[in-house]
């Protein structure tokens, strides 16, 4: 191996993996600063291409098709940077380096009794989703896995802030079979968190959970899941924000020099120099020069 294509390898592994570890909404910006950094556009763009897919169905990147939102997933991915829309019916070609779409298709699916729960299942996630996620999508997939049919449904909220310092992402997904009397539902969240205001703050947070549900009809298990769903994201909010709380508490007091009373309320710190001064005054009175 020649010294130059060792070079070139190496630019390519360190490349490939700063892009995999893009946070979320930020690919492009973390594309342009290596093409400003190596002088070697062609380069970066190449290896962008292909991580790209990835980083985008990581994160269940959404993306806007003909007015309809389509998360782009591992669930809905045809191959050569291809994907569909359950819900719509159709298909489409995405650039994951420019983010632009092109050769939308129909895409044909067999209206099966999974089709059918599929689209019961999206209709009642989504009202959720709307009502409880100020900038939330969703979209459910039907997948077979041998002889089993699947559904897999997935969430994903975001929150970009790029000129206020800061970009996070929530996103989890549930599966489970279509299985009668009882099917389990296993669940993963994911969080992440990225600050870069006179820090490099990352934060993640991950969860799995699993739970059986009944199956005796499908608007019954559509609601039970939806219910599910809604107390497993209460339940990890309200950790999160505990532990936010007991982290900030626990700092306050261990960087004061003594415990001093919480009253978590604002000092007056005017007021307290003036009746120094009157003090210091008293004090002087009757002292000799």
């Amino acid at each position: 191996m020649s010294e130059g294509q060792g070079l070139h390898e190496s630019e390519v592994s360190l490349i490939c993996g700063l892009m995999l570890q893009s946070p979320p909404g930020e690919f492009r910006q973390v594309v342009q600063d290596l093409c400003d950094l190596l002088q070697d556009d062609e380069l970066v763009k190449q290896q962008a291409a292909r991580t790209g897919a990835c980083h985008n169905k990581n994160n269940f990147t959404p993306v806007l098709v003909n007015g309809n939102t389509v998360l782009l997933t591992q669930y809905n991915d045809l191959g050569g940077n291809r994907f569909f829309n359950p819900q719509d019916k159709f298909s489409f070609e995405f650039d994951h380096l420019s983010g632009v779409t092109s050769k939308i298709h129909l895409h044909r699916v067999m209206l099966d009794e999974g089709e059918l729960w599929r689209g019961a299942l999206h209709k009642s996630l989504n009202a959720y989703v709307n009502c409880h996620f100020p900038l939330g999508n969703c979209c459910v997939f039907k997948k077979s896995l041998g002889k089993r049919q699947m559904l897999v449904a997935c969430i994903e909220a975001h929150q970009y802030q790029p000129s206020k310092h800061w970009n996070s992402l929530w996103k989890s997904d549930w599966t489970f079979s279509l299985t009668p009397v009882m099917t389990r539902v296993t669940g993963i969240f994911l969080l992440q968190l990225h600050y870069f205001r006179n820090a490099n703050l990352h934060v993640t947070i991950s969860k799995s959970v699993s739970e059986s549900l009944h199956v005796i009809d499908r608007n019954q298990f559509v609601t039970d899941f939806v219910k599910f769903v809604k107390t497993e994201d209460n339940k990890i909010h309200n950790a999160i924000l505990e532990n936010i709380q007991a982290l900030s508490e626990h700092t306050w007091r261990k960087n004061l020099r003594r415990r001093l009373p919480i009253t978590r309320t604002s000092m007056n710190w005017n007021e307290l120099l003036n009746n120094q001064h009157l003090k210091t005054g008293v004090s002087r009175k009757g002292v000799p020069p």
